[in-house]
């Protein structure tokens, strides 16, 4: 309890400072150490690993003729992702944002080898499972400390075009996995990928392991204003609660987005495993793969660069005008699939039922439904990651608010979005019954948004250089709260 009330006085000690302009760096570290250049490394980390790992998601079922071991291990992973995302902002105050990467990296290799596993030995399933629980941890790790670094590089002025630039690279990981499963699965008679689409995955997602190192640490990154990448103090993981108390405290607002990072990742089960996988070849399942992560590509753009980034236009508009674009498209988008779902039910959806291949004169118009859907996933993300970024510049409170909200990030109401979607499709629930909820629930969170934007989002962010959290308006009973909780926690 004492270490928690030396850390209320060092954080209720600390200043409030104003942004000051340092020199640029010379020679090559001008171009090393650019804002820009860290943030697309850090989108080619992101491309080699949940790149990777969202195209095989998106052949649904991971490729394989049965979906339910992946749906299982999907579950677990993103249970266990939604737990660990509540105390990973610790693990990445302590070890930095590089060796963070680092180790949440790991975790893909493994996921994808045991589908190469399984592809083998199709008793297997087991491994799948606990592979998919290994990656939940370091899908955590990886995500908090990602968001972090996406939302502290770019001044206010940049922040929608920055979240544009890494989605668009991590998004291309997509891309080029999608388009490598579509070209060695082309002429593919069997209904899963072969073995060497998990080796290719494979490679690629151990290379994205060793990336990190070549970024620098975020205190010697030094924005396009001039003004340096705040510094990160690092809490013991004892004060954990108490930082995410005083997140919320001091931005009790985001409350009303946790509806809206629920529904973004709880859509890919219906659009992969119960659309793509379900009533599609192998090779369609490729190339409807890939349409959809290129429009994510031109999704994120449009909305990050187009539309939230506009100066032009006051900040406040933006966040309108964003909000109404979303929501339009959400709307759209499952009113047009609705028609598509009526068609068929699980029942039809067996192996030997009729797939609709890319020859087929039907294709064209359901490939539609995948390309919208995918446009619209990413202009979600980058709407919620841009909200978050509007409400601070503190890498530390970034880094607390990015465990509830990040993909792309990110992730714990997210990843329990997920696990409940990927849980009702293990356990065999009908298709139409989880394609309504996830519209209703998409468009619920969008509703619930809107609160936040009207009241929350302003014209300007407060910087927040060099300190953690304003403490003097927190009452001593609150304090007193917090460190009993702490206490307690570690006498557990």
């Amino acid at each position: 309890m004492s270490e928690v009330h030396a850390e209320v006085d060092r954080l209720g000690s600390s200043k409030e400072s104003h942004a000051e302009p340092f020199d640029r760096p010379t020679g090559w570290r001008k171009y090393h150490y650019h804002p820009v250049t860290q943030v697309s490394i850090l989108g080619f980390v992101c491309f080699m690993g949940p790149g990777i790992f969202v195209a095989l998601t998106g052949l649904g079922g991971g490729g394989q003729v049965n979906s339910r071991v992946q749906s299982h291990a999907s579950a677990i992973l993103y249970a266990i992702l939604a737990f660990f995302g509540l105390f990973s902002s610790s693990i990445n105050n302590v070890l930095g944002p590089r060796w963070t990467l680092v180790l949440g990296s790991l975790g893909y290799p493994l996921y994808i080898a045991s589908f190469l596993v399984i592809n083998i030995h199709p008793d297997a399933g087991a491994f799948v499972i606990a592979a998919g629980a290994i990656l939940g941890i370091c899908g955590a790790l990886l995500w908090t400390a990602q968001g972090s670094l996406m939302m502290a590089y770019p001044t206010e002025a940049e922040k929608g075009t920055f979240i544009s630039i890494f989605w668009t690279i991590f998004d291309l990981g997509g891309v080029m996995g999608s388009a490598a499963a579509f070209g060695t699965n082309f002429k593919s008679t069997t209904n899963n990928v072969s073995n060497g689409t998990y080796v290719s995955f494979l490679i690629l997602s151990i290379t994205g392991v060793f990336l990190p190192l070549l970024m620098v640490n975020p205190d010697k990154v030094t924005r396009t204003d001039g003004t340096r990448v705040n510094r990160v103090i690092h809490p013991s993981w004892k004060t954990e609660l108490f930082r995410l108390y005083m997140a919320l405290k001091t931005d009790p607002w985001i409350i009303l987005l946790f509806p809206m990072f629920f529904a973004s990742d709880y859509c890919y089960t219906w659009e992969y495993n119960n659309y793509n996988g379900a009533i599609f070849t192998i090779r369609a399942r490729g190339l409807n793969s890939l349409m959809s992560y290129m429009s994510q590509i031109f999704g994120a753009v449009f909305l990050g660069h187009f539309i939230l980034d506009q100066n032009r236009v006051r900040r406040r508009v933006r966040a309108f005008y964003g909000w109404i674009i979303v929501f339009l498209v959400a709307f759209a988008a499952h009113t047009w699939a609705y028609f598509y779902q009526r068609t068929y039910t699980r029942a039809d959806a067996t192996e030997n039922g009729y797939k609709i291949d890319i020859m087929d004169e039907t294709y064209a118009a359901h490939v539609w439904v995948m390309i919208i859907h995918g446009f619209l996933d990413s202009m979600m993300q980058t709407y919620a990651y841009w909200l978050v970024g509007a409400m601070s510049n503190d890498p530390a409170k970034l880094a607390v608010f990015t465990g509830f909200c990040a993909y792309r990030s990110y992730k714990s109401l997210q990843s329990a979005g997920a696990a409940a979607a990927w849980g009702n499709d293990a356990a065999g629930n009908l298709y139409m019954n989880i394609f309504l909820s996830t519209w209703c629930i998409m468009v619920a969170g969008m509703v619930f948004a809107a609160p936040m934007v009207y009241i929350r989002v302003t014209d300007h962010t407060e910087n927040e250089t060099l300190r953690t959290y304003d403490v003097t308006s927190v009452r001593a009973v609150d304090v007193e709260k917090i460190a009993q909780v702490a206490a307690t926690t570690e006498e557990i």
